[in-house]
């Protein structure tokens, strides 16, 4: 099921409730998601938080991908999980519609991505200069990467940037 992410789960709460209770499985995509890809259609627009709600249902996997590889990983888990184990479980995964490059999937990631935290690069190792990590995920993970660069060129400093 595709729904407009912020006004999805104001208008579907009490089924997402219901589904839960009804032991259903799926994947919900909430679209259009980050604060980021909607502001000239006003505040009402701006979702923020629906991971919040999706959070407090017991039974709702909830991930805020950035990357194709991420989405495939994270689907490829669920039916795995839905399907070949048979849990009662349902995902909620935000979606955006912002055109940007998407990159090759670091090796070996698979496991820490379905974990929730992955390493997306690493800062150079055996370095004297000073070192961040720094976090992100859906539309900000963009922002995380070009901040490293940032970081690294005009003060130095080595950052891991690690995708939640």
């Amino acid at each position: 099921y595709i729904y407009y992410s912020m006004f999805g789960i104001q208008r579907i709460g009490d089924l997402c409730w219901a589904a839960a209770d009804m032991r259903s499985r799926g994947f919900l995509l909430g679209g259009t998601s980050g604060r980021t890809t909607l502001n000239g259609e006003g505040l009402q627009h701006e979702d923020g938080h629906s991971h919040v709600f999706h959070a407090v249902i017991p039974n709702c996997i909830s991930y805020d991908p950035t990357f194709q590889f991420e989405l495939a990983v994270i689907m490829q888990d669920g039916l795995r999980r839905m399907y070949a184990e048979q849990e009662d479980v349902y995902y909620y995964l935000t979606v955006m519609n912002e055109n940007y490059e998407h990159p090759e999937m670091p090796a070996g990631v698979e496991g820490d991505i379905v974990k929730g935290m992955y390493q997306f690069r690493k800062g150079v190792e055996n370095s004297n200069a000073p070192r961040v990590q720094l976090l992100g995920s859906g539309t900000i993970f963009r922002e995380v990467i070009a901040a490293a660069d940032l970081l690294k060129k005009d003060w130095g400093v080595e950052s891991d940037r690690v995708g939640l």
